[in-house]
């Protein structure tokens, strides 16, 4: 084995009486390299984009969250909310009622989702933490109840803290009958604001938070809510959890953790994860035909040479091993420098964020990037397997075809 590295070495460093072999040769390095380099780059910046996203559902999700599988509100009762309570691994509820309203600030209107929390929400997610301006405050030291937008709507409709006029909340009435006249149909509640939040544009743009007490009067509800919300203790187990909290809520009622709240857009990630993967993956199986052409050009070249190693008692196996060693040398050396600048560039764009993110309302203003220690072990293996394949496949070939031109010749 070491004899047939040292001549792969040889082979593969010698100059050639064909320089063509040499040139093909440093293409196939280049190939390789800069189909490892993106590889590990591409598959950085989803690990990246992967975490972002996640950090923006973790200010706007709750861990776990309890809705009814049928119609869009329920009544909790007393019951139900003690055994919650005190479900292991639960630190902390807050109920919540959704509702679709028509916003007016002075002389501009906006269709938004009015979503009533108790007051306790802040303990739930970390929506407080994500504030443009102001403070997440839904119930003042007097009791008056104050809104929190999302820094779209408040743009849309012009609003800042310091403006003195109110926020007017327009609600179809439940119980009104149709007359034409749209005060009569419409319950209208104004109140001011406390806060402007900014998560991420969507979301910005969708939901004004208020008191759920609020939201209920504006509703003409009494008890019903349209979710639980739940934060669990730091250490518990997410899934043991989750189950527990199904156990207690029985099958009338949907549990979801935050991957199934958001469960197609996590699929529709890891789908293009893997779709980008393969491509590249494919490109560097092209790539790889050049070793192919490098390596028939080289054994050509190097018959004289495999005849005296004959002469000399070499055995066949012995001078295959010879060039499958250089063909998978010429991946390997492409491999360990694609790896190499695959880091460097991914540590560039982490420390000084070279290629820039377009968009304004965004939480940053570069291209995340996470590089995983299994992302470089997936590629490199990857990576070596189509090298040893595009190595095999000439030298089997082509060994082969002269073991039959040297029988015909010893007959």
């Amino acid at each position: 084995m070491k004899l047939s590295i040292y001549i792969a070495k040889r082979y593969l460093f010698a100059k050639k009486s064909r320089n063509a072999i040499n040139v093909i040769s440093a293409i196939s390095v280049a190939g390789v390299l800069v189909g490892t380099m993106a590889l590990i780059t591409i598959l950085s910046v989803f690990n990246g984009l992967e975490e972002m996203v996640k950090s923006i559902f973790s200010t706007s999700d709750p861990q776990i969250k309890i809705a009814p599988a049928k119609g869009k509100v329920f009544t909790p009762d007393s019951l139900m909310l003690v055994r919650l309570a005190e479900t292991e691994g639960v630190e902390f509820y807050a109920l919540t009622l959704e509702e679709n309203a028509l916003l007016r600030y002075e002389e501009q209107q906006y269709i938004a989702t009015v979503k009533g929390v108790s007051l306790n929400y802040a303990d739930v997610t970390d929506l407080d933490t994500a504030m443009w301006d102001g403070d997440f405050i839904l119930q003042g030291d007097n009791g008056r109840p104050y809104a929190i937008a999302g820094l779209g709507v408040a743009n849309y409709l012009g609003m800042r803290l310091n403006f003195v006029s109110p926020l007017a909340i327009y609600i179809p009435d439940r119980k009104a009958r149709i007359t034409g006249t749209p005060d009569s149909e419409f319950t209208r509640k104004y109140i001011y604001m406390s806060g402007i939040f900014a998560v991420e544009q969507e979301f910005d743009s969708k939901y004004i938070f208020l008191p759920l007490d609020f939201t209920r009067e504006l509703l003409d509800y009494r008890d019903e809510v349209s979710s639980i919300e739940i934060r669990l203790k730091a250490g518990a187990d997410e899934k043991r959890t989750q189950n527990a909290v199904r156990e207690v809520m029985g099958d009338e009622f949907i549990v979801q953790n935050r991957y199934e709240q958001q469960e197609m857009f996590y699929k529709v990630m890891k789908a293009e994860r893997l779709a980008i993967f393969v491509i590249l993956t494919f490109i560097l199986i092209i790539a790889s035909f050049n070793i192919i052409g490098s390596l028939t050009m080289l054994i050509i070249e190097k018959e004289r040479d495999i005849n005296i190693l004959r002469s000399l008692g070499a055995d066949n196996s012995l001078i295959k091993r010879i060039f499958i060693y250089e063909g998978w040398m010429i991946s390997f050396i492409g491999t360990v420098l694609g790896l190499l600048l695959g880091f460097m560039l991914c540590a560039a764009q982490q420390h000084f964020g070279i290629v820039k993110l377009a968009g304004e309302s965004l939480l940053i203003d570069a291209y995340p990037v996470r590089m995983h220690l299994a992302d470089f072990i997936v590629v490199a293996a990857t990576v070596l397997a189509i090298g040893y394949a595009a190595a095999w496949y000439p030298v089997h070939y082509l060994s082969r075809r002269h073991l039959r031109e040297n029988r015909r010749e010893n007959k």
